[in-house]
């Protein structure tokens, strides 16, 4: 069986945010871009439940592990490049 493949919209809504295409897009250009040194999960914009959910999708390589690397990916350069 095949791990269910998740969305970046999916991912907002999972993280209690508008899943909104141009609410997305104004999260990314918001907050990015980010620090190479910082970890996603540390940005001072996101809740402790935040947080928590994204240091474990990464650290336990989890079904939405790829999707939080886009947004990732995203926040470091944002989403127009």
């Amino acid at each position: 069986m095949e791990s269910p493949i998740h969305s970046l919209p999916a991912l907002f809504k999972q993280l209690g945010l508008s899943d909104d295409a141009l609410d997305i897009d104004k999260f990314i250009a918001t907050h990015s871009p980010l620090k190479p040194e910082l970890h996603l999960a540390d940005a001072f914009f996101w809740s402790k439940s935040q947080q928590q959910l994204l240091r474990e999708e990464i650290l336990e390589d989890a079904d939405w592990a790829e999707v939080v690397d886009q947004l990732n990916v995203l926040l470091r350069k944002g989403r127009g490049e």
